[in-house]
């Protein structure tokens, strides 16, 4: 799982870091409020540590605005100990947890793995783009009421693109999340995957929604 960890403070970033690399975490890390706006928005993420006190956007202004976006990504925070009301704040614009300063990162790793759970066991079971279903739990796939037999590849494949319908998904961002890699090898692998997975999800039905984004990736839509 990949985590963004937006902390001004270089030292208690690389802790941070160091500490979720221990265990088993894809880690990267930002120092401003605009920029982990615009990672948070633009790339995969499982989960944001967001520290509310940041140069340019505030914390609290970066959740505001990804909630505002439809962005459900789950969202730690990172708040000074005595600010209640920030604390309060932050919950109800849609945070899924808050940790006060100063925090030990083993709190900070079972709080982490907590959220990531509950988000597990919501509504986000079930996703949805038009008459596509996809149940992350018992990894059913419908078209309407059609059941769709995909490869563990395939269905990974498919629900990257299914937590952001809409939006485009490049290339280097599923090659990242659904097969791990850290970079491009190169080779056209991934439209090759997209291929089968157009075979079996589109080429059926009469509506497509699998669409190609020129010189991106690609993206789902419900109404094409």
């Amino acid at each position: 799982m990949t985590v963004l960890v937006v902390e001004d403070e270089i030292k208690v970033a690389a802790l941070l870091k160091a500490g979720l690399q221990e265990h088993g975490y894809k880690v990267e890390t930002c120092g401003d409020g605009n920029t982990a706006l615009q990672r948070a928005s633009r790339e995969r993420f499982d989960a944001v540590i967001l520290d509310i006190m940041l140069p340019g956007r505030d914390g609290l202004s970066v959740l505001r605005r990804l909630r505002e976006d439809g962005n459900t990504v789950p969202v730690l925070l990172l708040t000074a100990r005595g600010d209640l009301p920030e604390r309060i704040a932050g919950l109800n614009l849609g945070a899924d947890d808050y940790l006060p300063k100063p925090f030990s990162v083993l709190e900070l790793v079972a709080r982490l793995g907590a959220v990531l759970r509950r988000q597990q066991g919501t509504g986000l079971t079930i996703l949805h783009c038009g008459d596509l279903s996809v149940n992350l739990v018992t990894k059913e796939v419908l078209r309407g009421a059609a059941r769709v037999e995909l490869t563990p590849r395939e269905f990974s494949l498919l629900a990257c693109l299914l937590r952001t319908p809409g939006k485009a998904v490049t290339r280097v961002e599923l090659i990242q999340s659904v097969w791990g890699y850290q970079f491009d090898p190169g080779t056209n692998f991934v439209d090759v995957a997209v291929q089968r997975l157009r075979r079996k999800i589109d080429d059926p039905f009469p509506r497509k929604i699998i669409q190609t984004v020129r010189g991106v990736g690609y993206a789902l839509h419900a109404d094409p």
